[in-house]
Parts: C-alpha cells; sequence; structure tokens
C-alpha cells in the first residue's frame, strides 16, 4: 500500500498542479536521482519531484487482535502493521519563481484536501498494482522539521536544496492476511470438579 499511497498522492497532485496552469509536472522518483548523473536525472528537470523519505510504525496501533473465528474454526494471522509516511516535495522547475509558485500550490492543495478515502479521490485504476484497491483512507499533514534535520535530509540527497515541504501520511495498514494457523473452537469443557478441602 505504500507506492499505491504515493501514487495516487501523485495523481492527486499533478492534476492540481495542471488546472492551475502549471502543467502536468509532478513525477514521483527518487530525489536522490537529481545530482547523481544518473540518465534518469534528467527526467527531473522542470518537475515537481514526490519522493518518500521515511516510513515508521505506529506503536500505538501494535497490540491489534490476530485471530477471528470464521465457521466455528478460529483463525490465527499476524497482526497488521501500522505504518506512517513522510514523503518530501521538492520544486525543480524551471525558474526559481516557478518552483516557488509549485511549492506554494502544493501547501495549498493539501491544506483544501488532508482526507483521501476510496470515495473522495480519482485516481488510474489501469495501473497492474491499483487495481487491487477497494478501499482505503489515509489523511495527510503538514510536517515542520527543525533546520538541522532539514541539512540532513538535504545532505543525504546530493546536498543541493530546492523549494520544499514535507507531509506526514497517517495510518496506512500493512497486512498480507496470511493465515498461519486454524484451530477448532472450544465451545464445552467436559469433566467433573472436586470440591478439595483441608
Amino acid at each position: 500500500m505504500i507506492y499505491e499511497t504515493l501514487q495516487i498522492l501523485k495523481e492527486q497532485l499533478d492534476r492540481y498542479l495542471d488546472d492551475t496552469g502549471l502543467g502536468k509536472i509532478v513525477v514521483l522518483e527518487n530525489l536522490a536521482l537529481l545530482d547523481s548523473g544518473n540518465d534518469k536525472a534528467d527526467n527531473l528537470e522542470g518537475k515537481v519531484i514526490l519522493s518518500l523519505l521515511n516510513i515508521q510504525e505506529e506503536s500505538s496501533l501494535k497490540n491489534a487482535p490476530a485471530s477471528k473465528v470464521v465457521n466455528n474454526k478460529t483463525e490465527y494471522y499476524n497482526p497488521a502493521i501500522n505504518v506512517n509516511l513522510f514523503f518530501m516535495v521538492s520544486a525543480n522547475c524551471d525558474s526559481y519563481t516557478n518552483s516557488l509558485i509549485s511549492i506554494s500550490k502544493t501547501v495549498e492543495y493539501f491544506q483544501g484536501k488532508k482526507v483521501f478515502t476510496a470515495k473522495n479521490t480519482t485516481y488510474n485504476r489501469s495501473n497492474v498494482s491499483m487495481q487491487e484497491i477497494d478501499d482505503f483512507k489515509f489523511i495527510v499533514d503538514l510536517y515542520t522539521p527543525g533546520f538541522e534535520v532539514w541539512n540532513h535530509i538535504w545532505g543525504t540527497h546530493g546536498g543541493r536544496q530546492l523549494p520544499a515541504v514535507i507531509y506526514k501520511v497517517q495510518l496506512l495498514q500493512v497486512d498480507r492476511r496470511k493465515k498461519q494457523a486454524t484451530t477448532e473452537v472450544i465451545t464445552q469443557i467436559n469433566g467433573t470438579l472436586n470440591n478439595i478441602t483441608e
């Protein structure tokens, strides 16, 4: 669900920026390619780049039940993992002014739409990995790190700083629903109870 979530956000933001006259300029790509000398770096010129920064487990939801009863049998599963994603939107447009406008419009878009569900979001279902999605809900919040953290982020991505903003996506559930075991349900206890007195 990590790729699918970022792809949905990319499509939504791309549509919004296109509607505001900036064009279809959003790409889902690793920002570190920008100064890598890699051939793919050319694809990032004049673009708004959406990149995954970090995945964080939501530990407060770690103790969810891992079994359910189906047809009088208990099925055991590994508990689902709930995660938060941190992604960065960086503007590498043809001019600094257009980069600032793109970031401003990005903040404007996510201020207007924070909750994404299958009902309020349209996305390209022809993509093979997107066909598995039937229902989803996640919330996008602005995340503001300090200057030291920003310095580490840009240092990790090659040192070149661009107008950028970071968002936190909460909560995504990663669950394979792979059955680990099946047992019969205990429906009665047989035997006799003896009263033991001293």
